[in-house]
């Protein structure tokens, strides 16, 4: 294989956020809004995807829709989309600035890769606005990516659509797709790198899917932290994906064996 020109990282639970937990937060909070509560594997499922899509999703899960139909006697329309993701927007930009902190590992790990000659890149599930807050406050903790594209970019086609990883490649001037590895922590950003033709790979600790914060983390012994990262490659490996790291200090060891 030749040398990795480019690793693409997802943003909230991979690079920051630990956990994920700005997104998660406003949507339980917008479906309490109109009147059900949903569970947290309901609210994660769809996790990476563009939010509006991500609402929709959750909306056609069977016992919310059951809920819906209960609640409100018709079937979800765009319209009643619309209404709880301008609510979702709302809840999530007073609170994203609270969730840009870099996780452990990203300001090293990025400094390593970039000292190997390899451009770094990103896609988010986020909008622009929300990747305004997003970037401003993770630039000021000592993250900067060279490229970011949310689903605004790619006619609000996100995740698991590869466009976002072709913009990113055409920016940082790829040659190939052969050279592109993607990281992220859910399925849909291993499905996004899979779809792109790219390596995927899917990083543990700190990830939407294991949906814990840092600190339920380190409260658990040795053992337990193995059990809740065998679960989580679990699911990535049957998303497809090609490598599965337990953080990201794993990384550059990881691009050097790829290169």
């Amino acid at each position: 294989m030749g040398k990795i020109e480019a690793v693409i990282f997802d943003w909230a639970g991979t690079t920051v956020d630990f956990g994920c937990f700005a997104p998660v937060q406003a949507f339980v909070e917008v479906f309490k809004h109109f009147g059900i509560e949903p569970t947290m594997e309901e609210v994660r499922k769809p996790m990476g995807m563009l939010k509006r899509d991500h609402i929709k999703t959750m909306l056609s899960m069977e016992r919310i829709h059951r809920l819906w139909l209960e609640k409100y006697g018709h079937e979800v329309t765009e319209e009643d989309i619309d209404s709880l993701y301008g609510l979702f927007e709302e809840k999530l930009l007073g609170i994203l600035d609270q969730f840009a902190e870099p996780k452990p590992y990203v300001l090293e790990t990025v400094k390593k890769l970039r000292e190997m000659g390899v451009k770094i890149g990103s896609t988010t599930g986020y909008t622009d606005k929300m990747m305004e807050i997003v970037t401003r406050e993770a630039k000021n903790a000592g993250y900067e990516p060279d490229a970011w594209f949310s689903p605004d970019s790619v006619g609000h086609a996100g995740r698991p659509y590869p466009f976002m990883i072709f913009k990113n490649m055409e920016v940082l001037k790829c040659s190939s797709a052969a050279g592109v590895v993607k990281v992220g922590d859910t399925v849909s950003d291993i499905k996004e790198g899979k779809h792109a033709g790219v390596l995927s790979v899917g990083v543990l600790e700190g990830s939407s899917e294991m949906g814990l914060t840092e600190e339920e983390y380190e409260k658990f012994s040795k053992e337990e932290k193995i059990m809740q990262c065998a679960k989580v490659e679990r699911i990535y490996r049957e998303a497809g994906a090609d490598y599965v790291i337990r953080n990201l200090a794993e990384l550059p060891e990881l691009i050097t064996r790829l290169s």
